[in-house]
């Protein structure tokens, strides 16, 4: 299957393109810095582009039969767009090219609901804080990617994962279309839910929890290590 991977350069682009190759798929990926790219293999073609380029991306999307989208950006005060411009030029390219599957990342906080079986200070103190201060601008324009996603007529999954960390392997994840116990999803999860859902159609026009339940880490050593990177 020929795998366009926009924002394939972070730790999650690269796990899923790694996967994608592995299960014998061709991959174009797109990063912003096609040089810093590591991974190099016959079916991978790195495509330097910016996702805030519609005549870059229409050319990445053209030829393609599906679209996973990994964009990310760090936690800011000023105002984020790259989610809600970068997924309207892939959209339209996708529509312009007759491609129909785009999966796309956003977060578990979308969710709007409480996180299941946590404690009162992570509920109503901690992700609050995460949510609505320290990133608010971030998930503001997640929303409105989402609304743009859900617009623009293709067969789409929004993928919504917890805290991301760094683990060697897939795990027994948990999937499911509400959102489920737990702080996190590691990176190798996600990549793998992200291209079942590219390859299979598990969840056309739905949005999806994905949580991994084995050896996860401590939640401020994440805090720490992710919140301010912007890695995606």
């Amino acid at each position: 299957m020929n795998i366009v991977i926009f924002g394939a350069n972070g730790p999650t682009g690269r796990q899923v393109t790694e996967q994608a190759l592995t299960e014998g798929h061709t991959v174009t990926a797109v990063t912003r810095h096609p040089a810093d790219f590591p991974l190099s293999h016959p079916s991978v073609r790195v495509r330097g582009a910016d996702v805030l380029d519609p005549v870059a991306v229409e050319r990445a999307v053209e030829g393609q039969e599906a679209v996973i989208s990994v964009l990310g950006t760090p936690y800011t005060r000023d105002p984020v767009s790259v989610y809600s411009d970068g997924i309207t030029h892939i959209t339209q390219a996708m529509t312009k090219h007759g491609v129909r599957r785009l999966v796309c990342v956003s977060s578990t906080v979308l969710f709007d609901v409480p996180a299941p079986g946590e404690t009162f200070f992570f509920r109503k103190v901690l992700e609050p804080l995460i949510a609505r201060t320290v990133g608010r601008t971030v998930y503001d324009d997640m929303r409105r990617m989402e609304r743009i996603v859900c617009d623009s007529g293709r067969a789409w999954t929004v993928i919504r994962p917890a805290g991301l960390f760094d683990a060697e392997a897939v795990s027994d994840y948990r999937v499911a279309t509400s959102r489920l116990p737990g702080r996190f999803t590691s990176r190798a999860d996600l990549g793998d839910a992200l291209l079942r859902e590219a390859t299979g159609d598990l969840h056309p026009r739905a949005f999806v929890d994905v949580r991994t339940t084995e050896g996860v880490p401590r939640i401020l050593d994440v805090i720490r290590k992710e919140a301010f990177g912007g890695r995606k």
